[in-house]
């Protein structure tokens, strides 16, 4: 298992007040209807798309990004893309900031999550990730070679895997080093010279006059207090996503070549991603 990173004090959450209450009462209420409300129609649709499409999912992931795109207009956060989701087939790689990165990053483009094994037994947040075709994986070298069929199945049915190499969540104000061990898969004789991996950078901005850090999700903080406090703000932050150029497999020697130009790509959007949102808090100051 990963270690989860974890430095510094914790954001300190806004006073909730009546009007807090009220808005997280309303937002959580809204959410609720929104995700299971989605959840139980692709379920009903998946038992006529399975027997159909097999492996290929042609329509429930449209239910999957109607429902993380209108999460965000519950929540008042604004959703700011850049660059272009490639057209190839293969693998996305990004930084990990928070549990909303899974709506963040669902919002746009048609992705399947590649998740460890553990979280497929979680209550509530294992069945949604099983329902919308996560791909649950144990990282020991036993498992090697099943793993690789299994995304060798996956990306060849043109499957979008997305996957966090740096293996945890941060504050967001970083990107770590990217792990190499699951772009090893991509260099399977049936899949190098056929699929590419695009980095993705994510950056969330704090609602003004909060810490920085606020969207941040990581080391031992627990999911209800920081869902809650994300509910509370009058007036939200945003999230900016920058698709970086995508990289072909069979351009690079190895996996540690290629997770060091994903690891580059990232970090390089990153820091501009949050470079430009500095300047433009301070041309607004």
């Amino acid at each position: 298992m990963s270690p989860t990173w974890d430095e510094g004090d914790r954001p300190v959450a806004p006073p909730l007040g009546p009007l807090g209450c009220l808005r997280v009462a309303v937002r959580a209420t809204a959410l609720a209807v929104l995700v299971f409300g989605g959840l139980l129609v692709l379920l009903l649709l998946r038992l006529v798309e399975r027997p159909l499409n097999g492996l290929h999912r042609p329509w429930t992931p449209h239910i999957t990004q109607f429902v993380c795109r209108n999460a965000f207009r519950i929540l008042g956060i604004r959703l700011r893309f850049s660059g272009t989701p490639m057209a190839h087939r293969g693998a996305v790689v990004a930084n990990h900031s928070s549990w909303l990165d899974i709506f963040t990053l669902n919002a746009r483009k048609r992705i399947y999550f590649v998740s460890k094994s553990e979280v497929a037994g979680w209550p509530g947040i294992g069945w949604l990730a099983r329902a919308t075709g996560t791909v649950f994986i144990d990282r020991t070298p036993a498992q090697a070679r099943a793993q690789t069929a299994l995304f060798r199945a996956r990306l060849l049915a043109g499957h979008k895997l997305l996957f966090f190499p740096e293996g945890t969540s941060t504050d967001g104000l970083r990107v770590l080093p990217f792990k190499t061990t699951l772009f090893q898969s991509f260099f399977a004789p049936e899949l190098k010279d056929r699929i590419w991996v695009q980095p993705v950078a994510v950056a969330y901005h704090a609602p003004a006059g909060l810490d920085r850090r606020f969207y941040g999700w990581w080391g031992d903080m627990d999911f209800g207090p920081h869902l809650l406090a994300t509910l509370v703000p009058a007036r939200q932050g945003h999230v900016d996503v920058r698709y970086c150029a995508p990289l072909r497999v069979s351009d690079f020697n190895d996996r540690k070549a290629l997770a060091a130009a994903c690891e580059e790509a990232v970090r390089s959007a990153h820091q501009t991603l949050i470079a430009e949102q500095d300047q433009r808090s301070g041309s607004q100051t």
